[in-house]
């Protein structure tokens, strides 16, 4: 089991990576299905197989068709190439993800459990949905509501990150035409069959 839980991990991670990596939105959201494929096969090996029916359930499956269904209604399958559009992201990101970085690796060598691990495992009975559901609903209720709040942060940043310019009547969009000089007129291109337009 030592095995099993050592290979997913190392699997999770690597799906995390192809995420974060992929230059194509509906990759970076299949490398996503991936990692959460891998979380729920940890959970298994934890002998939490509610925890893992959920994960499949709930992430793999239904948060992840409306992942796709938002890149697909926004038309962001294509390549990420050009400029950014919100400045300074990538700095600020980089940033984000030392911090956080650094944080988890301080947590990791302070952190010390308040129970023994075989006592906080025998309060979730084998990770039985009411066992789950009590503890997420009375000890862990802040950072259970606080997690809903941040998946509904990311949704909206996915969304204002890939949105585009609305066309204008004309067929430019608002920022081709601002740039113009003022008194240029607008003249439509009809194509005639077989013409090619350049």
């Amino acid at each position: 089991m030592m095995v099993a839980f050592i290979l997913l991990g190392a699997l999770a991670l690597v799906g995390g990576v192809l995420t974060i990596a992929a230059r194509n939105a509906v990759h970076a959201a299949l490398g996503l299905v991936f990692t959460l494929l891998c979380v729920a096969g940890l959970f298994a090996t934890m002998s939490a197989s509610f925890l893992s029916a959920t994960q499949v359930i709930v992430y793999a499956g239904a948060i992840m068709v409306l992942f796709l269904f938002v890149i697909m209604m926004l038309n962001a399958n294509a390549p990420v190439t050009g400029q950014d559009p919100v400045p300074l992201v990538r700095e600020l990101a980089g940033i984000g993800g030392a911090l956080l970085a650094g944080a988890l690796v301080v947590l990791a060598f302070t952190f010390k459990d308040p129970q023994p691990l075989a006592q906080g495992a025998a309060a979730l009975r084998e990770g039985s949905a009411g066992a789950v559901g009590e503890n997420l609903l009375t000890r862990f209720l802040l950072p259970f509501e606080a997690v809903s709040i941040l998946l509904l942060i990311a949704i909206i940043g996915a969304v204002a990150l890939v949105q585009r310019p609305a066309a204008q009547p004309d067929g430019l969009p608002d920022d081709e035409t601002a740039e113009l000089p003022a008194g240029t007129a607008l003249t439509p291109t009809i194509n005639t069959p077989g013409e090619v337009r350049a």
